[in-house]
């Protein structure tokens, strides 16, 4: 007999300490980056972080507070796959552009360019080729049954999947919105790279939708919470990681893309306006300029 919404309790709270630790650790690491670290490399008059940074690390800190936490990691660890698909394209494609906005440049120099073997990793991994490439395996990783099924019975390999799936996505958004701009990709480049990672992620999502049956094991049973069943369960989750994972980053394409076209075009008119018109001073010159013309051969 299937299970009604009222059998089955998925608002029954649980505490989950190492989100809060992590929660913790991050907001610790940003206060003390910002008080203590901040004051000893920024010169004095320089703003250590600017207000827009702030709420850009809020927004973020709090986004993944709600991805990682309950209720939304216990539903989705125990009962919706959706849901599942859900929490980690927030902690993929939310989450990661947000912390990255909110990093001052010099902090991003002290552990990208410093020098150190940590550094010397981060300059590596963060070349637009091997992140894209980290990135989508992860995703590919993360879509395939044994590791579906495995995250769902094991809540401690399902948090580090998370980091997994954090640490890629923060690798692959840093040529596109890292604080460093000499290591970002030209706007075109931008572009192409962004359509590129939105690949990956509407493949499984058409392969859940027109899948006949149900593809994890985890996931097949008869709970049916709010009414869902397993295929209806599948079938959303593929609609969510098509709207988010692909027309999400379409819409962030189509953005930049008339920004850039924008900047253009306000640049052609800049450089028209400085030019001006063509007076007969500016010919006078250019005649006086180019001095004497040569004198003509003699007829033979």
């Amino acid at each position: 007999m299937t299970a009604s919404l009222f059998a089955v309790n998925v608002w029954a709270f649980q505490a989950h300490p190492e989100v809060w630790l992590l929660i913790g650790g991050i907001v610790a690491l940003g206060y003390y980056a910002t008080r203590s670290i901040g004051p000893l490399v920024v010169p004095a008059g320089q703003t250590i972080v600017t207000t827009s940074q702030k709420r850009f690390f809020a927004a973020g800190v709090v986004l993944l507070w709600i991805a990682a936490d309950y209720p939304i990691h216990d539903i989705a660890e125990e009962y919706l796959y959706s849901v599942h698909m859900l929490q980690h394209l927030l902690i993929a494609f939310m989450v990661p552009p947000l912390l990255l906005l909110a990093m001052p440049e010099w902090l991003a120099r002290l552990l990208v360019l410093d020098g150190g073997a940590t550094s010397k990793v981060l300059r590596v991994l963060t070349k637009p080729v091997v992140a894209g490439v980290i990135f989508n395996v992860f995703q590919i990783l993360t879509h395939w049954a044994a590791v579906v099924n495995t995250s769902a019975e094991n809540g401690s390999f399902h948090y580090l999947i998370h980091l997994g799936v954090f640490f890629s996505a923060l690798l692959m958004w840093f040529p596109v919105l890292g604080p460093l701009k000499e290591v970002h990709l030209s706007e075109p480049g931008k572009l192409v790279y962004l359509f590129l990672m939105s690949i990956v992620p509407t493949v499984p999502a058409g392969w859940l939708t027109f899948a006949e049956g149900v593809v994890y094991d985890a996931y097949d049973n008869d709970t049916n919470v709010w009414g869902i069943n397993p295929t209806d369960d599948q079938q959303l989750a593929g609609a969510i990681m098509k709207v988010i994972g692909g027309f999400y980053l379409w819409t962030l394409i189509a953005i930049r893309f008339f920004r850039h076209t924008a900047r253009l075009r306000q640049s052609d008119l800049d450089s028209r306006r400085t030019r001006g018109r063509l007076t007969y001073s500016d010919v006078e010159e250019a005649f006086d300029a180019a001095g004497e013309p040569p004198a003509e051969a003699p007829i033979p």
